[in-house]
């Protein structure tokens, strides 16, 4: 089995010039020039060189301004309905029925080397790309551009933080980690694919009375050897029998009917309070918990294709940055004091934020203060052009009384501060239990996957690295299973279909990738050859190149429209739409055994598939297999 090793993820190209556009139009045989709309960006989306044509000459025949028709020229998911399709009543035409008009447009359209005539469909305008012009038009663009098509580079020189995973040390990497750890890398991806910077940041939960608890548990129960082959399980065993010790101790005290107390816990207090005291000892123990943790994360992310540039934490954000916060807060008259804590009161900006506790009677601070403090390190640090929390929805208050405390404060660059939340993944457990660690989840996907893989013995001893191939394809079908639907809907956590062949699953993408890449290894046809072949000869007369080629020149708008939404199901839902197309097109467009011309413009247009469906993946952060 060989993975794929192109780029990771798809970068945008350099800025194409409207002159440049229209000197390749013109070598292609169209003779009618384009003027560029001031959104469109016609050099790196095909389907913008069509609306930027098709909003002149409508203009022109309707007399509405171009600034109107431009937006309202929609691409669809229908080919029936079209390649791209206006709504006449967007237009807000006076005088005549949207369908009317729609019909005495339609004749008026002039003929040209772009669309075929027009369609009135009612109220709305349908228009179809030229079958010959398309294969001249795409299969080029993707060939020469390769991993660059696709995107375009309306993110230079500005940066984005996005904040994702954030486990707790000695905790389960429960399930909401887990959907934060693929929606935010995949986010990240995608940003930068648009020329973002992209700071990656890792917001560990490492500090609170936890770690005392940990400490007086890791003095009880800890294992050296243990601690260093694997801190995040063996952390989480101590945690787990020292809160067991607490819990035994209360209860004995109950029984006695003494004060409900427990000496565990006591001693984990002291130990946290000479941590927030900077007792050297207790500092020297935290760190290494804390640093052990990440370099077992760091193996696991890697898993994943995910890497961060900053491992941030609770920990880091300084006493000063909250001193300074809660000072702020007061001289705006946005705190008081009730019943001995700190809160913030936001009813009066909105009646759902509620009351906001920010600092406890006791004085100590909690997750909101540290998140106040933190938020105004990253911007002086950053001096960001958004920040995005990737975090779920059962913090979607949280984030919001966040948000609102930082606008109140005075912060212009609140406002660039996003939550992109997520729901709940049901019952997902592994084998042994219901603590799920991302390891576990990952290693029970591999095996699940192996033992499936085995059930085809012949396929199976072709396989070079079955092992890898699990691995690979395992963790594909639990990161498309997560991001399948709207991010906001649970989803059960089901095994049997993450690992199986059958239906819209990882392992039945990662099929359709190994299938284009046998196709180009038997045809051994030169790469050169692919981008001499008449294209439009070969190609245009067939509906399922057409289809095809009209799918490929929809891939920059699917991520300009992923890029608006900021859902991951966007991109699956083209790519499993991609490989359907393919399937059908395999028996009818044959490559091995053709005619030589006819060969070399059918595997252009897989090679294109190719392409895109890899950087489809790589923006997910899978790893396209080229063999399996």
């Amino acid at each position: 089995m060989a993975v794929a090793h192109t780029p990771p993820v798809p970068t945008a190209p350099e800025a194409v010039s409207i002159d440049e556009v229209n000197e390749k139009l013109s070598k292609i045989g169209l003779n009618e020039l384009i003027t560029p709309f001031p959104e469109s960006n016609p050099g790196t989306n095909p389907v913008d060189i069509f609306r930027c044509y098709i909003a002149d000459r409508l203009s022109a025949i309707s007399g509405v301004d171009k600034s109107l028709v431009y937006p309202a020229l929609e691409w669809t998911n229908q080919f029936d309905k079209g390649d791209l399709i206006l709504a006449v009543p967007r237009l807000r035409v006076k005088g005549k029925k949207p369908d009317e008009l729609a019909k005495e447009w339609a004749e008026k359209f002039p003929e040209n080397d772009y669309i075929n005539p027009p369609v009135a469909a009612g109220a709305f305008m349908q228009f179809f790309f030229s079958e010959k012009l398309l294969p001249k038009l795409i299969i080029p663009q993707i060939l020469t551009k390769k991993e660059h098509y696709g995107p375009s580079p309306t993110g230079k020189g500005k940066r984005v933080i996005v904040e994702f995973s954030s486990p707790n040390i000695a905790k389960p990497f429960h399930a909401g980690h887990l959907r934060s750890t693929i929606i935010g890398g995949f986010l990240a991806n995608l940003y930068e694919a648009f020329g973002w910077d992209v700071i990656r940041m890792n917001y560990l939960g490492d500090w609170g009375k936890q770690f005392g608890v940990l400490a007086v548990g890791f003095q009880r129960y800890g294992s050296e050897k243990e601690l260093e082959e694997d801190p995040i399980h063996h952390l989480f065993n101590v945690y787990v029998k020292v809160n067991q010790d607490i819990r035994t101790e209360k209860e004995a005290a109950e029984k006695e009917r003494k004060e409900e107390s427990s000496k565990t816990d006591d001693e984990a207090r002291e130990f946290f309070a000479k941590l927030e005291r900077g007792d050297e000892d207790a500092k020297e123990l935290w760190a290494r918990f804390r640093d052990l943790s990440i370099e077992k994360y760091k193996q696991t992310y890697k898993r994943l294709n995910i890497t961060y540039d900053v491992y941030s934490g609770e920990s880091q954000v300084s006493k000063e940055s909250m001193d300074k916060a809660s000072k702020i807060l007061e001289q705006a008259g946005l705190s008081s004091k009730d019943d001995g804590a700190v809160i913030v009161d936001l009813t009066k900006f909105n009646k759902k934020l509620g009351k906001a506790i920010i600092q406890k009677k006791d004085g100590t601070t909690l997750y909101l203060t540290r998140d106040i403090g933190a938020a105004m390190e990253r911007w002086e640090k950053y001096k960001f052009d958004k920040m995005i929390y990737v975090v779920a929805s059962q913090q979607d208050l949280h984030l919001q009384q966040l948000f609102m405390i930082l606008e109140k404060m005075g912060f212009d660059w609140a406002k660039r501060c996003a939550h992109i939340n997520f729901g709940m993944v049901l019952g997902m457990s592994t084998r042994a239990g219901t603590v799920v660690f991302l390891d576990d989840i990952l290693k029970d996907t591999k095996d699940a996957m192996h033992e499936v893989m085995k059930g085809n013995q012949e396929k199976y001893k072709q396989v070079e690295d079955p092992e890898e191939v699990a691995d690979i394809v395992g963790r594909t079908g639990v990161m498309i299973q997560d991001m399948s639907g709207k991010r906001i809907n649970n989803y059960p956590f089901d095994m049997n279909r993450m690992t199986s062949f059958e239906g819209d699953t990882g392992p039945y993408l990662q099929y359709a990738h190994s299938r284009l890449c046998s196709i180009t290894r038997k045809a051994k046809i030169p790469p050169e050859a692919l981008l001499a072949a008449d294209h439009s000869l070969h190609l245009s007369g067939s509906t399922h190149a057409i289809n095809l080629l009209r799918a490929l020149a929809q891939f920059p708008d699917v991520l300009q429209n992923t890029f608006k939404t900021h859902e991951p199901t966007t991109m699956v839902t083209y790519l499993f739409k991609m490989t359907h197309l393919l399937s059908s097109s395999y028996d009818v467009l044959r490559v091995v055994g053709e005619e030589e011309s006819k060969a070399a413009a059918r595997l252009a247009l897989y090679e294109s598939a190719r392409t895109v469906l890899g950087s489809g993946m790589r923006l997910l952060g899978l790893t396209p297999v080229e063999r399996m």
